[in-house]
């Protein structure tokens, strides 16, 4: 067949890519980086690090440069009308809509064929969940019933998938597949709860007329959906023209996102069967560009949509968008009086109590009352010691927990605001130490991953699996 390369012809035509060359700059540089970008736990890495830079900016001789730069307001002019943010909200409002599409993806992939799609291996985690987000917004309430910080309940329900993940890599196929399954499953559903908390509970006010635009919007996507039409171009125009009308609606923006996430495709376009007699037809005749595209399209219509879309914007919403709302967002000053008075302060209080006791007691003590009711199961090889381990992961909030501290008290004065983000950080930090010195106790010992196997793999939208 022509076009084929003999054995022992070598596969470069003009030289192998400067990736794959055996340059300094690929070896040293390219090659550890794009295996860096592969690693589970890089993501929570890189998202650390900007929190710390935030950290050291907000707390550095620049402290006024952190605040003026966040807080400039940029403009965009549509003609009709003008959206104008400060750079901060942008990215609350605008960036962030992108991590929300991907967690829609997830929530949809999951529903149609994961763990979701089976009532009897999703009843547990999705009791702990529930309990997980329950238990620490009624011990916040306990604090902070009837004064300044009441709206601040939604916060400590919230855990941040990417480093919950992220420690649980850390101790590699110690932590068995069923495992990290039921974290990830909880985590989806924290996360589907979150959403909806934010819809109907962090919305000031209404406009009829922008929520009426927004279902108009959600019906074309349908309509596009019914009649097959597959070009990422018009999806995108309707998701950026859902965007703008849930901005305007009064309804949080990142809504758009995960709407249009939930509203892609789980299925593939194409019968796998029959995709694949149309590609070995194609192999077997000439490598023209017409039968390498041909082969390209059906290489991709067999995935599923909500797939292929993960594991493109996984890495952006990863490795950009997070970072970037962590440099916005997690700048705090940490004098001595400000730490003096978030120690004291309800909401603080609240916050630190509510992740740390409200989620591990939450979640263990639901995944425990659906094992003694014979409701539901624990995940194959995970014994209670290791169940603890992943509640504690859980209590990990930073990302949501801080996007939420926004809505709640980003109109409020500074002082609830700064307390909160004290209460998120340093919850977060304890959280992750507490999980891991569990997590290394209850896997001492375990040298290989003891399952029946894991799951057929997908991306998930904080963190490769």
């Amino acid at each position: 067949m022509s076009g084929r390369h003999s054995k022992g012809e070598r596969l470069w035509e003009s030289g192998p890519t400067l990736l794959h060359s055996d340059k300094a700059i690929a070896r040293y540089i390219g090659r550890p980086a794009a295996q860096f970008l592969k690693i589970e736990p890089a993501g929570g890495l890189v998202l650390f690090l900007c929190a710390v830079i935030a950290l050291l900016w907000a707390n550095s001789p620049w402290a006024a440069g952190y605040d003026s730069f966040w807080h400039s307001h940029i403009t965009v002019d549509l003609t009709v009308t003008q959206v104008d943010m400060s750079l901060q909200h942008w990215v609350n409002d605008g960036l962030m809509a992108l991590f929300f599409f991907v967690v829609g993806l997830e929530i949809k992939s999951e529903i149609v064929s994961g763990e979701l799609n089976r009532p009897k291996n999703a009843v547990t985690p999705i009791a702990a969940a529930v309990g997980g987000m329950v238990l620490p917004a009624a011990i916040y309430l306990a604090f902070n019933a009837g004064g300044p910080g009441q709206s601040g309940w939604g916060i400590p329900m919230a855990t941040d998938i990417a480093f919950a993940l992220g420690v649980v890599a850390l101790f590699g196929k110690r932590i068995p597949s069923p495992a990290r399954v039921f974290l990830l499953t909880l985590a989806i559903v924290d996360d589907l709860g979150a959403i909806v908390v934010i819809a109907v509970f962090y919305t000031a006010s209404l406009s009829l007329e922008w929520l009426l635009a927004a279902g108009v919007i959600v019906a074309m996507v349908v309509m596009m959906r019914l009649l097959r039409v597959w070009s990422p171009t018009v999806y995108v125009a309707l998701g950026i023209a859902l965007w703008f009308s849930m901005l305007q609606s009064g309804v949080h923006a990142t809504i758009a996102g995960v709407v249009m996430g939930l509203l892609i495709s789980a299925k593939p376009l194409f019968n796998p069967d029959a995709a694949r007699d149309w590609a070995d037809r194609l192999v077997q005749d000439d490598a023209t560009f017409q039968n390498n595209h041909h082969l390209e399209v059906l290489a991709r219509g067999t995935m599923p949509p909500t797939e292929r879309i993960q594991h493109r914007l996984h890495p952006f919403s990863t490795f950009f968008v997070l970072p970037i709302f962590a440099l916005a967002n997690a700048g705090v000053p940490l004098s001595g009086e400000i730490l003096r008075q978030a120690t004291s302060e309800p909401v603080t209080l609240g916050i630190v109590t509510g992740l740390l006791v409200g989620k591990f007691v939450g979640i263990s003590g639901m995944a425990w009352l659906m094992v003694k009711l014979g409701w539901g199961a624990l995940p194959k090889n995970t014994p209670w010691n290791m169940m603890l381990g992943l509640a504690m992961t859980a209590g990990i909030g930073f990302t949501v927990a801080l996007f939420i501290t926004e809505l709640a008290f980003g109109g409020d004065t500074s002082e609830l605001l700064d307390s909160a983000k004290i209460g998120v950080l340093g919850a977060s930090a304890i959280a992750a130490i507490v999980a891991i010195v569990l997590l290394s106790a209850a896997t001492r010992g375990r040298q290989t991953e003891n399952s029946d196997g894991p799951r057929s793999e997908t991306t998930s939208p904080l963190g490769e699996r």
